[in-house]
């Protein structure tokens, strides 16, 4: 796969004429890292959890950023059978990025039906959400419709659900 630069990422949201908004800082490779960032952005803000399926099915899901996610629960909610956390060759093979760059944009590396990207129903409703442009240098904001709108321009079939997530203590 010859990976696709953020200079075709926004080729692509240019052609749908989505609107966004750009944001450039230091690399941040986990949520800890980034509450300076977000306390400075609005929107909604997210993590992404690369996971393969106990039948060798990956997926990329997409929740809020504080979310804990129930991984127990998680798998009847997107519609598979128990998940563990994909390896990061497998992350590289098949969406192009690594750790710490996940983001669901990261789908235009992906073959059509080889990860099934899930995104978060509240994001999906969310008029601004903070996502990596394929980098973590940089955050590019826009809607939960657009995200949707851009997967499935790319040839997913996005899921959205209601993602269960671990009660706080």
């Amino acid at each position: 796969m010859t990976p696709i630069d953020e200079k075709g990422l926004r080729a692509d949201i240019d052609a749908l004429a989505i609107p966004f908004s750009h944001h450039e800082h230091e690399a941040v490779f986990t949520v800890e890292e980034s509450r300076d960032i977000k306390a400075s952005l609005p929107g909604e803000h997210t993590k992404n959890l690369f996971l393969k399926d106990a039948k060798g099915a990956f997926w990329l899901v997409t929740v809020p950023a504080e979310a804990r996610v129930n991984l127990k629960a998680l798998p009847e909610a997107i519609g598979c059978k128990r998940v563990s956390f994909g390896k990061p060759e497998d992350m590289q093979r098949l969406i192009g990025i690594a750790p710490g760059s996940v983001t669901p944009l990261a789908m235009i590396h992906a073959l059509p039906g080889s990860v099934t990207c899930v995104l978060e129903a509240g994001l999906a409703r969310a008029e601004r959400v903070n996502v990596h442009p394929l980098r973590n240098t940089a955050t590019i904001g826009l809607s939960g419709a657009h995200i949707l709108q851009l997967l499935e321009h790319w040839g997913h079939a996005p899921v959205v659900a209601e993602i269960p997530v671990q009660e706080t203590a």
